[in-house]
């Protein structure tokens, strides 16, 4: 079943009296239980496609599909309720409320949904667990390593039983090994859960994990295989 569909989706951006082309004619389309990491130099447009993808942004012209429902026309509110959801997160940054703990800052998001607190707990201190992070849930996330503040990224991401999952380069400021812990964390779920991932990276780590690779340049598919 198809979970994402572009079509011929355009992007630029103004920089002063230029205007940059971030994505050109891109079309694509993302069956539900994938694992897709999209490659390709700085500049080639992951981000972007990722935030279009997600409806952070909108495009120029073309359009936008998440599960046959057309996204590019949707008034805010609506686009935010469905990010909620629909979709998960996981940012380089981390993007958490370090005032916050681990276990809070995976609550929050089904806070937003709506779902009563002892269901909430439950369900946080179960994919903390997941994560192998239940003994700190406790903790408070500025008080974490890099690795474990992404480990609570990808939990808040999975707790919402979103359908699909988007993640800019989840790696890009951990060791090695850490990285590779986070991705096959995210494996597991894509296996035991059935959720859609799609990872933006130029680590050479994580584009071996793909099971499709998407490589973009200068804003265009330059390749899109099964591996």
């Amino acid at each position: 079943m198809e979970i994402i569909h572009l079509k011929e989706v355009f992007k630029t951006y103004q920089v002063s009296n230029f205007k940059t082309s971030a994505l050109t004619d891109i079309s694509l389309k993302v069956e539900r239980g994938e694992f897709i990491v999209l490659a390709g130099p700085s500049g080639s447009g992951k981000t972007t496609l990722l935030n279009i993808i997600g409806t952070l942004d909108k495009p120029d012209s073309g359009k936008v599909y998440l599960e046959d429902e057309d996204v590019t026309e949707l008034p805010l509110n609506r686009l935010a309720d469905l990010r909620l959801k629909k979709l998960g997160f996981v940012f380089q940054t981390y993007n958490l409320i370090d005032v916050l703990t681990a276990l809070e800052n995976v609550e929050y998001v089904m806070l937003l949904q709506g779902i009563d607190s002892k269901t909430r707990r439950e369900k946080s201190l179960e994919i903390l667990r997941a994560v192998g992070l239940e003994a700190l849930a406790n903790r408070k996330t500025y008080q974490m390593s890099g690795g474990q503040r992404q480990r609570v990224a990808v939990a808040r991401a999975v707790v919402g039983e979103p359908r699909l999952i988007l993640a800019d380069e989840p790696t890009a400021n951990l060791d090695s090994k850490t990285g590779e812990s986070l991705i096959e964390l995210m494996e597991s779920f894509n296996k035991s859960k059935g959720i859609t991932f799609i990872i933006s990276s130029h680590d050479p780590m994580v584009i071996k994990k793909a099971r499709r690779l998407i490589i973009l340049r200068d804003g265009k598919i330059q390749e899109d295989r099964y591996c």
